[in-house]
């Protein structure tokens, strides 16, 4: 081959690329994404809804030595601690030798997913089937939840205020729910409609049964109501629970299918919740594997997200802002100097780009499936509308830690200027004068039931949560 010219040299010295795994991985360096992806497939499965991945999230951090705690217990140098905030949000901190006024270090994910919530008042009987009324929670297209095995998952707290937890579609053997559709052969005036408006989200009605309750005798009970008899009847049996307990429950509809390898080459993984639960299991490693660093790090798992981050179990709750001032009160410091010393990965995933629809894309600015974790300088809608927009500094110093670990990473955008657009919980930590950029795996139809990442990106977040945390 021959000699490089000036010209082709300078090119790769000036020009910006981005790179796939492929090439610029080792094979040994390729089984390691792959065989890391493996526990995160075990942990998802786990984590169909908030509640399940703080269950899930605990259950590593315990096996790690963490002990849990509450605002308010003393906090030393060198603990290993975790803060479960109502079962539906989760904080973990390792805390560093450093002085506490240097900062601390935080990556920031959510672990709640769009889904399909049950009213307050959900069972009801039409012509022989039951149902649940369902209300749609985040960004969804009713479309795609129709005609797919369905499984029913959360808590129902009794009367009595005991809560009990229900799990159904997952195991095998369980029954599955579903979503009926028109057959094609009637749908013509559906067909007839815009997509946003030929499903609604009243007519987002969950199949549970379709058989009457049987007397004694072997004959239909005269009961009105006879197939929403007979599964209140099932479910007061296993669970002990009755149609008034709906009100205090939080139930969900999710998909009942498991992680899946996709592809024949197995580099993609299939599932429900990668967004944003692939960067929450990261964040969680990450810090497990940073526990010699000086820096006191966080890792934050919280609820919300989908619908703004409200709440309690929301990133807008100052229950972040809490923990720096116990960690100062305890540590010596002042907690408006450790907020402003403090630096956050906001861990959320991207849109990937889809060669599918290239026309919502802007591909220089898009992130490539492969070629590592995103990292988006701003989110929001239109001109920056609801975003962070991080400073040139911080990520001139996230991309140089970057570059000193080895980390894949790419910069990442959620498509063209005006096709739409979407937001992170950046911008509420920033509020706590927290610098804070976004980064996260790229994710390809994303808040579908059925999502795709790449083993690849995946290992590559771990690795990029890490080199911060380190």
């Amino acid at each position: 081959m021959s000699e490089k010219t000036r010209g082709q040299t300078l090119k790769e010295e000036l020009f910006y690329k981005k790179k796939s795994a492929f090439e610029v991985k080792t094979p040994e360096e390729l089984q390691q994404a792959k065989d890391y992806a493996v526990g995160y497939s075990a942990w998802l499965d786990k984590s169909k809804t908030e509640r399940e991945a703080v269950e899930a999230g605990i259950e590593l951090l315990e096996a790690a030595g963490y002990k849990p705690y509450s605002v308010g217990d003393p906090i030393k140098a060198g603990d290993r601690l975790y803060l479960n905030n109502r079962g539906k949000s989760l904080f973990a901190m390792h805390v560093g030798t450093e002085p506490i006024e240097n900062g601390v270090r935080i990556c920031a994910a959510h672990i709640d997913s769009p889904r399909l919530d049950l009213k307050q008042h959900p069972l009801f009987e039409n012509d022989g089937f039951a149902y649940f009324k369902t209300h749609y929670y985040g960004g969804i297209r009713k479309y795609q939840w129709i005609t797919i095995p369905l499984a029913l998952h959360g808590v129902v707290t009794k009367a009595d205020g005991e809560t009990v937890k229900i799990r159904i579609g997952d195991e095998p053997g369980d029954p599955v729910l579903c979503i009926s559709d028109l057959l094609p052969h009637l749908a013509k005036n559906q067909n007839g409609r815009p997509l946003g408006q030929a499903f609604t989200g009243e007519g987002l009605n969950v199949i549970l049964g379709s058989s009457p309750f049987i007397e004694e005798d072997g004959k239909i009970t005269p009961a009105d109501e006879k197939s929403k008899l007979n599964i209140m009847i099932l479910l007061n049996e296993k669970y002990g629970i009755t149609e008034s307990d709906f009100i205090s429950a939080e139930l969900s509809i999710v998909p009942a299918q498991n992680t899946v390898d996709v592809g024949l080459d197995r580099w993609l993984i299939g599932s429900y919740g990668h967004d944003d639960r692939v960067c929450s299991y990261p964040a969680l490693t990450a810090l497990m594997e940073a526990e010699e660093s000086v820096h006191t790090n966080i890792a934050v798992l919280a609820d919300k997200e989908g619908i703004g981050s409200v709440g309690v179990s929301g990133m807008q709750c100052v229950l972040l802002s809490d923990l720096i001032d116990e960690l100062a009160k305890n540590l010596g410091g002042n907690p408006n100097v450790v907020r402003d010393r403090s630096k956050c990965l906001s861990a959320d995933v991207t849109a990937a780009f889809d060669p599918n629809y290239p026309e919502v894309y802007e591909k220089r600015n898009s992130a490539i499936v492969h070629a590592g974790v995103g990292l988006a300088k701003y989110t929001g809608s239109g001109g920056k509308g609801g975003t962070n927009d991080a400073s040139a500094e911080l990520v001139g110093e996230v991309r140089k830690i970057f570059d000193d670990a080895g980390v894949i990473w790419q910069t990442a955008e959620l498509g063209k200027v005006d096709q739409g657009g979407g937001g992170t919980v950046a911008m509420y930590i920033a509020d706590h004068n927290i610098e804070t950029v976004d980064i996260g795996v790229p994710v390809l139809s994303m808040h579908a039931p059925f999502e795709l990442i790449s083993k690849a990106d995946l290992y590559e977040a771990h690795r990029a949560f890490a080199a911060f945390c380190r």
